[in-house]
């Protein structure tokens, strides 16, 4: 069972996506937020797998929030919410520590196995809205500079992560077993400094690394 925290200020908002998400035999939701401290206090209350986080709120908004979720211990997986793809808040809730975002409009059934995608550790993200969104970060010298402390091996890694690859693609595309890719994937996040893969993802993609490379 996939535990998920909703937080939005709109309650209906959160009424409607409780109602998706409890259609899921494999979901439960164990609770609501409608700002971003409360949030916070939601996390530590009912320790969800995956949260669906709405970035604009007013008082701590979702990023201060993810900001916070992501200094617990064993925090959970955090999905931005937003109504537009290119909000400039979606970059921010990235870089705070956000596996991927939801767009408030995703259909019924995509919402579903989104947040399955997520619970499984894995980025979700769509590459259209990933380009526009680091067109707008410019941050490519300091991506390629962090970039070249890497081995051949862990560039290619790498280069899969910003294709958004899973560790089992990984594995098969590099002929690895699939922990020894975990174990390339933990390094680099130390190496990289980066709170989690969909955080080195994006950095590839600065770099210029991934699937239209």
């Amino acid at each position: 069972m996939i535990k998920v925290l909703v937080v939005d200020d709109e309650r209906m908002v959160c009424a409607h996506l409780r109602t998706i998400l409890s259609s899921a035999p494999d979901l439960e939701v164990v609770g609501e937020a409608y700002d971003g401290a409360d949030a916070v206090e939601a996390t530590v209350r009912s320790r969800p797998d995956v949260i669906l986080m709405d970035l604009r709120m007013p008082g701590v908004d979702g990023i201060r929030a993810i900001e916070r979720i992501r200094r617990l211990p064993a925090p959970p997986r955090v999905l931005a919410l937003t109504t537009f793809d290119l909000d400039e808040y979606v970059l921010g809730a990235l870089h705070a520590g956000a596996v991927g975002f939801l767009l408030k409009s995703t259909p019924p059934e995509d919402l579903l196995d989104l947040v399955r995608v997520a619970a499984a550790g894995h980025t979700v993200l769509s590459s259209a809205a990933a380009g526009r969104l680091l067109a707008q970060a410019g941050n490519v010298p300091q991506a390629r500079d962090l970039i070249g402390s890497l081995t051949d091996r862990e560039v290619e890694v790498l280069e899969s992560l910003g294709a958004g690859r899973s560790n089992q693609q990984i594995a098969r595309r590099l002929h690895l077993s699939e922990a020894t890719v975990k174990g390339y994937v933990s390094r680099l996040l130390v190496k990289l400094g980066c709170a989690n893969r969909t955080q080195a993802a994006l950095l590839a993609r600065e770099a210029g690394l991934g699937p239209d490379r």
